[in-house]
């Protein structure tokens, strides 16, 4: 299952707890993620500072225990929001005319 994961800060988190060391981690465990094929996309939004995940996970249950493996939000300074995607069923609508004839 393909899910959306976009970063919320969360509400008292300061820019000097995002230390150095925990950016490391961070980097090195989206890192392990995306070699385990569980983001399969990692952007930072053009013009806020946060991060959009395209994941695959098997539920959406997966892919929160995936992103609470980040040592960012293990330290409780960002969320994600988790949206499960489903594909475009709308292109039907173009055939149906054509079975219709």
């Amino acid at each position: 299952m393909r899910i959306l994961a976009i970063e919320r800060p969360v509400a008292g988190a300061t820019d000097t707890q995002f230390t150095p060391e925990l950016r490391a981690a961070e980097a090195r465990q989206a890192w392990n993620l995306y070699q385990a094929g569980v983001i399969r996309e990692l952007y930072f939004h053009a013009e806020e500072a946060m991060a959009v995940l395209v994941l695959e996970c098997p539920d959406v249950a997966a892919a929160y225990a995936a992103l609470e493996s980040l040592p960012m939000v293990t330290a409780g300074l960002i969320e994600f929001e988790v949206l499960p995607l489903r594909a475009y069923p709308g292109f039907a609508r173009l055939f149906e005319a054509a079975e219709d004839a």
